[in-house]
């Protein structure tokens, strides 16, 4: 498109991950493998929080909004990307486009903050357990998770705005399997240093904020831990920390390596490769994380199972 602002811009042309038919049709297999693993275990994880009493706590009432919206921004960026292996290069509006990197952006934002309210619930299970009914009362557990949306929700639309005033005249080529903040800046003629500063400072907002608190947390956790005198104990711990650790390594070491420097720097190979892995794999890899090794989840389960059966013979 060479129109002069960006009213006269209908569409962006979204090249996808390769132009190798082959390629493309391995990976939509792979993707389409991983979106229904996705759905299925971010959704049967939400419903079953949801169906058993005995995970109606603080931490699983974190986890089935985290797999919510795991299931939401997986679902913003895979559908559209199964469509291009079988369709490439793909058309998306402007709007589309601008709707898509606002519900994406929102999710990991506020995907941020679900996870620092989880490290703050685990510190105090651990640290406070005397107190901890009392500290994550269901009114706290509503305000951390009500505001880490209205802030997810706040940073987006103020980023996809600034985005959207911008005049588009060079292209309207995306590099990109999904409409991300950084290539469209790419295809912007107008100065972006303004929108460039913006997204820095939200994003390093959210990551100081959020890393501060997990990584405070985690320090406390682990000084209660090393004062414990029982070996059991110890392991217990450990082992209730360790799926929201791990979670929270994968999701932050990509982030930042993706989002958390100058868009000159950006490498169009490292960086989709990076995306793949925490639009696409991260939502994937979440429910499995938090249920493995979680004997409350799979005992959760078998309950909910032999509940259904029961209700089946009773009719």
């Amino acid at each position: 498109m060479d129109g002069k602002n960006h009213t006269s811009l209908s569409d962006f042309i979204l090249m996808g991950l390769t132009e190798s038919e082959d390629v493309q049709l391995i990976l939509f297999g792979l993707f389409l493998l991983i979106y229904l693993i996705t759905v299925l275990g971010n959704a049967g994880m939400v419903l079953l929080i949801r169906l058993d009493p005995h995970l109606h706590t603080p931490m699983y009432f974190f986890l089935s909004h985290l797999s919510f919206l795991d299931l939401n921004y997986s679902t913003v960026v895979t559908p559209k990307t199964l469509e291009n292996f079988l369709n490439s290069p793909t058309c998306i509006s402007f709007e589309g486009c601008l709707t898509q990197m606002f519900f994406f952006i929102f999710s990991v934002a506020t995907e941020c903050f679900f996870l620092s309210s989880m490290a703050y619930d685990r510190y105090v299970a651990i640290c406070n357990p005397l107190q901890y009914p009392v500290v994550m009362s269901i009114t706290l557990c509503r305000t951390l998770i009500s505001a880490s949306y209205v802030i997810g929700f706040c940073e987006s639309f103020a980023i996809v705005l600034c985005i959207a005033t911008l005049n588009f005249c060079k292209s309207n080529i995306i590099h990109h399997f999904f409409c991300d903040s950084t290539p469209i800046l790419f295809l912007s003629c107008s100065d972006t240093r303004y929108t460039e500063i913006l997204i820095f400072v939200l994003a390093g907002f959210t990551l100081m904020m959020s890393l501060t608190t997990i990584s405070v947390s985690y320090m406390f956790i682990l000084t209660t831990i090393l004062k414990m005198n029982s070996a059991s104990g110890k392991r217990k711990a450990f082992s209730t920390c360790a799926s929201h650790f791990l979670g929270v390594t994968i999701f932050f070491g990509t982030t930042i390596f993706t989002y958390l420097k100058p868009s000159k720097s950006y490498s169009l190979g490292k960086d989709q490769i990076a995306s793949v892995f925490y639009t696409i794999v991260i939502p994937m890899l979440n429910p499995l994380i938090y249920s493995l090794r979680n004997k409350d989840v799979k005992q959760a389960l078998i309950r909910v199972m032999q509940k259904t059966e029961s209700t089946r013979h009773l009719r």
